[in-house]
């Protein structure tokens, strides 16, 4: 497997991904970050982007292979966001992943590498609000089907996110005891598995650690 050189990235303009397009940029990546908003596109682009126009819920299959045409490594890093509306839980979390899927695979891409959660293949307990069950259902669900894809995957289940500085370090194994981690460390630590063919093929948990990144990985896929 080819290192990849041109990125798509869909939920393009979240938190996660405006941390990794000036990585990847700065590592002369073409990125193509997928934004709905037309001031979210220009904000993209002015960050040395290529982003394309794409309204995850409403679009196709074909609407995401169309987009999608010409990168060779997809990031899904999208989100319903915090908020109580249980169906966004499913149309961006769990379906939105299934198109990109079906999108990449159609587009001829082969490198996917999926951002979800810590802990989703848990047992809920029976009193779980409803809209955490909606999260960690289409998380483990969309887990499921990347690995079922038949893609070259890495799956990334991040701690509980928080916006300081990047440490450089971290702790990745299939399972951590939980804990936080940077969205500034995440964007690091994926821009790090897709110069890595070697990770492909792995599902990690990931918080805030004692050991840089690269020397993570490299012990984590070995």
């Amino acid at each position: 497997m080819t290192t990849p050189q041109r990125i798509a990235i869909v939920g393009g303009h979240g938190k996660v991904a405006l941390q990794l397009i000036p990585i990847l940029v700065g590592r002369g990546k073409q990125v193509v970050p997928l934004a709905r908003g037309q001031q979210q596109l220009l904000d993209l682009a002015a960050m040395g982007a290529d982003p394309k126009g794409l309204d995850i819920e409403s679009a196709s299959e074909a609407d995401f292979a169309a987009v999608l045409d010409g990168c060779d490594a997809v990031v899904f890093t999208a989100g319903g966001g915090p908020d109580g509306n249980i169906d966004r839980k499913r149309t961006v979390d769990l379906e939105g992943s299934l198109k990109s899927i079906a999108g990449a695979k159609a587009a001829g891409i082969e490198r996917f590498v999926q951002v979800s959660a810590i802990g989703v293949d848990q047992r809920l307990p029976d009193d779980v609000e409803p809209v955490w069950k909606a999260y960690v259902e289409a998380k483990r669900d969309a887990d499921a089907a990347l690995r079922d894809s038949g893609l070259a995957w890495t799956i990334i289940r991040p701690g509980g996110l928080t916006d300081e500085p990047a440490a450089g370090k971290v702790r990745v194994a299939p399972e951590v005891d939980r804990g936080q981690i940077s969205r500034a460390d995440v964007a690091h630590v994926i821009a790090d598995v897709l110069d890595r063919p070697a990770t492909a093929g792995h599902q990690w948990e990931l918080v805030g650690g004692d050991t840089p990144i690269p020397a993570a990985l490299d012990a984590a896929a070995s």
